[in-house]
């Protein structure tokens, strides 16, 4: 998977693993459907079942490995469709079944698992093109190809928050949470879309509930590079009134570390898909331990690019980003943050809210934010990597409660001298809000050391 900390995941090359609690289930009917963002895989299935999916290359396909599994009598594989050239199935090991998808050309699989009554409805999105792990090795590629090639997008995964059955909170004149959040990401998505180096997937596109630990976990097999959860606050003081920009708290870092090395194949997905015995449990638990340090240190960087950018909207309620054990902000390798659009609960702020001209505002001082970040701190491979040092000479970086100069001089690779010269500080005091220039190794000899 492509993230920004996948320091873990360089081990093996997973291109993406679900699962999902179930008992045994027969498939009893298999459909492909070619829609404008892709083909669609709905399997009809007797009841729920664990499966995992993952991809391979040379030729490309699509597996996916159905635990406790079997094909029901009469079951018919469906005629080739969309990126679909062929459909297979077979047993990897006694009592599961394997179905591979014969493809076209390279996808990004997406799926979830529906339920109804008894039965369940898996369905597996067959989106864009992504990396695979290789059946044979491919050709090798030369610079041109490199450069020509390589410059993929970022992927900005973005969550409306709540949704369905759960409309969140609610406005003085009854506007929901739910519909402002959606409409905001929706425009975010548009301009990120609008961004040659960015690509946005929504995590929620329509009025529906999803649960939480599984707003981060869609993101996940986006392969997103960032997640942002869209919302808007509520209190019982109606004047209370501003942005807030949140990320995870260190207390539920630590408690959704010990979660995932306590489910075996979350564990495993963390290290690369390489399989992990018991003498290797401090391994794991420390190669999980570098990546999600790596992601929160990404998350406080990007969200306080964004803060700073939303304080040329309009007020923020607090000045420095704050820091929650929200589960969304969960995911132990793709940096997230959650985003509080203003106060629902404000009569001013509802207003604003819910007018179409301010959130495009809100959601281009967002954009701003992460573009500010990734255009100096861009993951290898991307468009903004490749264009690195010509898209500015300095990054800006925005004092959190704690940071002193000279960890934030260790955190940029910069000199203290430098940072002091580039802001004309005359100690090595900052105040928590202060925005800093960091000048650019390119951009430092003319400063004096």
């Amino acid at each position: 998977m492509r993230r920004i900390s996948a320091l873990a995941l360089s081990l093996a090359a997973f291109a993406g693993l679900a699962a999902a609690s179930a008992q045994a289930a027969q498939l009893r009917g298999l459909s492909l459907v070619e829609g404008e963002d892709g083909t669609r895989a709905v399997l009809e299935l007797s009841g729920p079942a664990d499966y995992k999916l993952f991809t391979l290359a040379n030729p490309d396909r699509l597996v996916l490995d159905l635990s406790r599994s079997s094909l029901a009598g009469g079951f018919k594989a469906p005629a080739p469709n969309g990126v679909v050239s062929g459909v297979r199935t077979g047993k990897p090991a006694e009592g599961d079944l394997r179905v591979v998808f014969d493809l076209g050309r390279g996808v990004q699989p997406r799926s979830r698992l529906e339920r109804e009554g008894d039965s369940a409805r898996l369905v597996v999105e067959l989106l864009g093109s992504a990396p695979a792990v290789a059946g044979k090795p491919a050709p090798a590629r030369t610079v041109e190809d490199v450069i020509g090639k390589g410059e993929r997008k970022l992927i900005v995964a973005i969550d409306a928050g709540h949704g369905g059955k759960d409309p969140g909170a609610i406005g003085p004149t009854r506007k929901f949470e739910k519909d402002i959040t959606l409409a905001m990401a929706r425009e975010l998505a548009r301009q990120v879309n609008a961004d040659p180096g960015m690509q946005a997937y929504l995590v929620r596109d329509g009025d529906v509930f999803i649960p939480l630990h599984e707003r981060y976990q869609r993101a996940r097999e986006a392969q997103a590079d960032l997640f942002i959860s869209i919302h808007a606050d509520a209190a019982h003081n109606r004047a209370a009134n501003g942005a807030s920009v949140y990320v995870l708290s260190l207390r539920g870092a630590s408690s959704e570390a010990a979660r995932w090395l306590a489910d075996q194949e979350n564990a495993a997905d963390l290290v690369g898909g390489v399989e992990l015995d018991a003498r290797d449990k401090n391994l794991a638990a420390v190669l999980l331990d570098l990546s999600q340090n790596a992601t929160m240190r990404v998350s406080d960087d990007v969200a306080s690019e964004v803060l700073a950018s939303l304080k040329g909207v309009g007020k923020a309620h607090k000045p420095q980003i704050e820091r929650a054990n929200f589960v969304v902000l969960r995911s132990p390798d793709v940096p997230s943050m959650l985003v509080e659009t203003g106060f629902i609960s404000n009569p001013g702020e509802e207003a604003r809210l819910s007018d179409p001209a301010y959130r495009s505002r809100m959601a281009s001082a967002i954009v701003g934010g992460v573009r500010n970040y990734f255009a100096n701190q861009a993951p290898p491979g991307t468009w903004y990597a490749a264009r690195q040092g010509t898209l500015g000479g300095s990054r800006q970086h925005v004092v959190s409660r704690g940071e002193t100069l000279s960890l934030i001089a260790a955190r940029h690779g910069v000199p203290m001298n430098s940072i002091r010269a580039a802001n004309r500080l005359k100690g090595d005091t900052v105040k928590v809000g202060e925005r800093l220039t960091i000048p650019m190794a390119g951009a430092m000899a003319g400063l004096p050391e």
